[in-house]
């Protein structure tokens, strides 16, 4: 029986970040003299974002079987960068993750999982045993690479990226199967949390808002 995610953090998992939604709900017409403040701030994180995302998919990593492949490969699609465990209670969202990579990869989707054992050390197994595992119990066919690390001294350059965007998408994975979803030009857009499945209908809506878009 797969183990459950017990020692996550206290905070709200189910959450949906984008990074060009206002959340705040200050009443505007009592803070004019914001505004000025407010464009600053606006304007200094599109140029942190386009910085932090021109360099998102500018890495290499291997495969699950082995061979080193240039993620710069996948721009141009619709991409979800997934951290992802063999033994954790969230286990089961491969098999959504595979259902919406075979059904939108024609589209230009393609779901990108990286094995990774730093929560309760529920990923423990061999690459080998790894891709066993998701081909025989969910028969995952989308693109798995090797374990790597996504918190800590050895964080994988690529995830150094990602937790390196402007808030709210930045900050580091809270736990396994945190999900952050890519336009087809390589910004990211949208991260959901753990508790957020990926065929929750404000996941799909997400991937299919983005796949109607150019690259551009």
């Amino acid at each position: 029986m797969l183990a459950g995610c017990s020692g996550e953090s206290g905070q709200d998992t189910g959450s949906e970040n984008h990074a060009g939604h206002d959340h705040s709900d200050h009443d505007h017409s009592t803070h004019d003299h914001d505004a000025g403040a407010n464009q600053e701030r606006t304007e200094s994180q599109t140029e942190e974002a386009a910085l932090s995302d021109a360099y998102v998919l500018d890495h290499t990593a291997s495969r699950i079987t082995g061979e080193e492949e240039d993620l710069s490969k996948y721009k141009g699609q619709v991409v979800m960068i997934v951290n992802v465990a063999s033994k954790c209670g969230f286990t089961n969202q491969y098999e959504p993750l595979e259902k919406l990579y075979s059904e939108r990869k024609g589209d230009g989707f393609v779901v990108l999982g990286f094995p990774a054992n730093n929560f309760k050390e529920q990923e423990p197994g061999s690459n080998e045993e790894i891709a066993e595992f998701c081909q025989s119990t969910y028969g995952v066919d989308f693109p798995m690479f090797s374990k790597i690390d996504v918190i800590g001294e050895d964080t994988h350059p690529l995830y150094k990226d990602l937790v390196a965007q402007p808030e709210p998408i930045g900050g580091d994975p809270e736990w396994n199967f945190t999900k952050f979803l890519l336009n087809r030009k390589g910004e990211v857009v949208y991260r959901f949390d753990t508790r957020t499945p990926p065929d929750d209908p404000k996941v799909i809506a997400a991937i299919d808002e983005l796949l109607a878009q150019d690259a551009g």
